[in-house]
């Protein structure tokens, strides 16, 4: 009884966790921000995938409207579409 409770309470604190994880965007410059500043603002964007952003923004320019970021390898309308409220240029 004691091992399923301690199982339970496990699954619960990583439900959580992850809700909380995904739930926690913030505003970010995508034109000013570094990778890091990216990664821990935006849902399903990590470290990697900002500094696709990043090197992408430094070989182009700045963005200038959501749709642009879809040219970047690994971002998709979904995640655009997911982040756009939190994105500023």
């Amino acid at each position: 009884m004691k091992t399923i409770k301690y199982a339970l309470n496990a699954l619960l604190l990583t439900l959580m966790l992850t809700f909380s994880s995904t739930t926690m965007a913030e505003e970010v410059n995508i034109n000013t921000a570094d990778a890091q500043s990216i990664a821990s603002s935006l849902n399903g964007i990590g470290l990697k995938k900002a500094e696709a952003l990043v090197v992408w923004r430094t070989e182009h320019g700045n963005f200038k409207d959501l749709a642009e970021l879809e040219n970047v390898k690994g971002i998709g309308s979904k995640t655009v579409e997911k982040n756009k409220e939190n994105i500023k240029f």
